[in-house]
Order: C-alpha cells, then structure tokens, then sequence
C-alpha cells in the first residue's frame, strides 16, 4: 500500500498553485472520482491492462503520475514503455502467457493451433494418403515397412488331423516364417499395387473405351504405384484383356481399335513383380446384370480352389473341388440356359521368382496329378468357366511372348536378334513381355528378329486362347502363400 500512497501524492507543488482560487471549483465540477472524463478513461484501460499481466498495482491517480509510479513499482519499465509492453502481453493472441509467473498470474489465453493439411499427398507433414487417380508409390505410404497383409487362412484338416495342426500356435513354425520376412513383404508391396490399381480402373472404366486405353490405364497406374524407377519391379507382365469367346487374355498391339461394349464380359489379368517376387491375379467385369451367374460361377469356383489349397494338399483333389463347384452353376442368356462348364485344358500354377510358370499346376477339373503342395510355395489359383465347350484353342494374333526360363545358350547369326535379345534380357528377362512394350523401348523393324527367336526356341509365343466363337468366359484369379502357420491370400481384396 505503501506505493499506492506515493502515486497518489505524484503531483508537483508548482502545478497546485498555478491555478487561481476562482478557477478551481470549475475544476471540480469536471472531476469524477479526481480525474477529467477522458483521464478516467484512461485509467480504466490501464487498469484492465496492469490485471491481465498479473501482480502490478492498480490505482486511481490522474494521467501523467503514472510515471513516479511505474518507476518504483519494481517493472523498471516507465510511462509508455510500461503500456507497451502490457498491450504487447495481452493484445497479441497467437502466444501463450508463461506459468507461474507472479502468484496473480491470470488465465491462460489458448492458442490458435494451425490445422496440419493432409490431402492426398500427404502434404502438410501428415501421414500420406493414396490420391485419386493413385499416384503415390506404394513404399512412400507405408515408410515402416509394414505393409498390408492378405486374408489370413488356418489350413484345412484333413481325415487324419495331422496335416496343418497346431500350425498357427507352434512357436518353431512362428520362427520359421521370420526368415521368409523379406519374401513376403516383396509380394505384399506387389499385392497392395495390384489392389489399388485394379479397384482404380473399376471405378474408372466404361463401354466406349478401346483396348488400348483400357491396358495404358492398367499399366500407367501399376508403373507410378510400383514406383518403376526406385525399385527392382515392374509390370510382370503385360495386361491382359478379353472379350466374351477368348479364355486367356490378349494384349493390343498399336493400331487395335477394339472398343468395350456394354454387352461384353471383359476379363482383366496382369501381374506385378518385385525383386522377382510375382503377384498374379485376374477378374471379370461386367456390365449386364444377365452375366451374374457365369461370374459367381467363377467366382466361387476359385474361392474352392483357395480354401482346399494348404501344405500337402493334393493338386488333384483341388481341382476335382474346383470342378464341382463350377458345374453346379447355370446361366441363362437370352431365352437358353447354358450350364456352366470348367476350362479343362486351363489349370492354375505355382510361382518362383522370375518364374510366372514355375512347373507345377493346379487343375480346374477331376483328375491330373497327385502332387502335393509343400510349404513357402506361391500358388496362383484361378478358374475358368465357359457357357461353350469348355475346351480353348490358338486364335487371333500373338500377343504375348516370354523368354525360356530353361533355355541355354543359343548361337545367333543375325546381328537383330542378337540385338533383340539383348534389349528382352535387359528389360524383361523371363518374364513376359508384348511388342508394345518394345515399341515403348524405342525398337522398330524387330518382328524378323522376332520370329527367328521364337523359331529357335529361346523366346515363347502365347497366342490368345479361344472358345467356341460366340460363348461367353468368365475369369477370376488370386495368389497364395503356404507360409509354415498359415495360408495367406495375399491379392484378396474388398472388390473379391
């Protein structure tokens, strides 16, 4: 209080008495509570600022003995300093006071917290996020290295409950699996790009668009996804389209002006590979609700397929599955019903590394081979299913072409395909490849060079695959592993 009593005594003996008698009741009159109006609101604002900064005193003295008091309050901040820098601690919002300065300390004043932007993209410093159209690469999303897993099956048991039991909870097979970390994270990298690109294209395609569109937009988005330049991956191999009669995929060579109708039943496979791990996977598009049943059909035949796969399953018994549920299945077109019928020459397959058809197959019909399925085995199951004969032959142009994986050493005469080789070894290896992409290379004048490689047994041609002209196929197509606890379906997704 002591303080308080000196400001209030702040005025200087000349200024009383430079006023005569007379002119101080004037003076008075114009007082309130000892100051002039506008003095009186200054005070007012001095004092709300001196209550907000926290333990300075506030007192009712005229304006300009404010200075005496300032200096002996302890601020050692005077007159228009000491306003300021009240009006710079409580006028400015984006800045909190400090705790626990003074016991008066007042409220905290909360701060205007700027939103993180997280678009697509990621910006802003937040998670990133898949745009659409997709356009950031698969490994960019997931930075940990933990990426999505596939459906996790427990294997089925058999009669004599040995095969597949305990498996989820043996701790030598959990150990096992720990080695195989770099495998699986290769496919799934390959099974999340496949996920993304082909649910991108259902909500993008629509009758009117030719082949070639269709396979560029297939192929831009899985290279931009795979992020083509920054790994060790690719397209493993060109996308595959088909129309109604074909039962393997075709790819469009330049100048193919096929156009997707809304009266087609398109069939779309293509796989991708990382460090040569390969993802293989295919589905049947529709736009007719007549066509549902033939793709149930298929549909569920290969669902068969995967739930009868497991270690020491056998091929055979997989397939006579496969067939049985596919055949129980009608459709009917038009004023005809048309059974469903198995593909019998067509067959799912395993997988190894650079290798799409790495030598065992799995049958879609009763019969063929004894052969079990052994642990850490890749498997692609897919189903074929046909309103026709339900048997498929060469038709049409070759479209697809792969470099023998067995294939040794073959003495070459001409220089073009000495070259043409060069740029398969270089570019595709033993995986398949078609003339567009050679095309996209830059290579022109090849299809002698070609030809005399396909004669001489080093690269393969695959034409497309046919039916009875007329009928209708339908395709659908997952990759498994038989990891030592489970079986993972790594390609499943919300679409199937």
């Amino acid at each position: 209080m002591a303080a308080a009593v000196v400001n209030n005594v702040g005025s200087k003996t000349e200024d009383k008495h430079s006023h005569s008698e007379d002119e101080e009741p004037d003076r008075a009159d114009l007082l309130v509570d000892g100051a002039a109006p506008e003095e009186a609101k200054k005070k007012k604002k001095k004092k709300k600022k001196k209550k907000a900064a926290g333990g300075v005193s506030s007192v009712n003295v005229p304006d300009g003995e404010a200075d005496d008091g300032a200096k002996k309050d302890g601020t050692g901040l005077q007159g228009d300093d000491l306003s300021s820098a009240l009006a710079q601690t409580t006028v400015n919002g984006d800045h909190e006071e400090e705790e626990g300065e003074g016991e008066g300390a007042g409220k905290k004043k909360k701060r205007n917290k700027k939103k993180k932007k997280t678009g697509g993209g990621g910006g802003g410093g937040g998670k990133l996020q898949q745009t659409d159209p997709p356009t950031v690469p698969v490994i960019d999303l997931y930075p940990d290295g933990n990426f999505p897993e596939g459906e996790i099956c427990e294997y089925k048991l058999k009669h004599d409950s040995r095969t597949g039991i305990n498996r989820m909870t043996s701790p030598e097979k959990r150990a096992l699996e720990t080695s195989y970390e770099e495998m699986y994270r290769d496919i799934r990298i390959g099974a999340e790009v496949h996920r993304t690109t082909r649910q991108y294209f259902r909500r993008t395609v629509k009758p009117g668009m030719t082949m070639l569109e269709i396979c560029a937009l297939i192929e831009d988005t899985n290279r931009t996804l795979i992020k083509e330049n920054g790994l060790e991956a690719g397209l493993a191999f060109p996308t595959g389209c088909s129309l109604n009669h074909c039962a393997a995929h075709y790819t469009p060579n330049a100048g193919d002006t096929t156009v997707l109708s809304y009266d087609d039943v398109c069939k779309i496979d293509y796989g991708v590979h990382v460090n040569g791990r390969v993802i293989d996977c295919a589905f049947t598009l529709t736009f007719d609700h007549k066509y549902d049943k033939l793709v149930e059909a298929v549909k569920a035949a290969t669902n068969t397929g995967i739930r009868e796969a497991g270690i020491d399953a056998r091929l055979c018994d997989i397939g006579e599955a496969i067939q049985e549920t596919m055949e129980s299945y009608e459709v009917t077109l038009g004023s005809k019903t048309y059974p469903v019928k198995c593909i019998r020459n067509l067959n799912g397959h395993s997988i190894a590394p650079y290798r799409i058809h790495a030598g065992k197959t799995v049958p879609i019909v009763k019969g063929g081979e004894a052969e079990v399925m052994e642990e850490n085995e890749v498997y692609a199951i897919e189903t074929f299913g046909s309103t026709g004969r339900g048997y498929v032959h060469d038709d049409m142009e070759t479209s697809h072409y792969m470099k023998n994986y067995d294939v040794g050493h073959v003495p070459l005469r001409l220089s073009k395909s000495k070259h043409l080789l060069n740029v398969i070894n270089q570019n595709f290896g033993t995986l398949a490849f078609c003339r567009r992409w050679l095309d996209r290379l830059g290579e022109s004048k090849y299809l002698m060079a070609l030809k005399d490689l396909c004669e001489k047994g080093i690269v393969d041609p695959y034409p497309p695959l046919c039916d009875v002209r007329g009928c209708y196929t339908a395709q659908f197509e997952h990759t498994i592993v038989l990891r030592p606890t489970c079986k993972e379906v790594v390609t499943r997704g919300e679409d199937y």
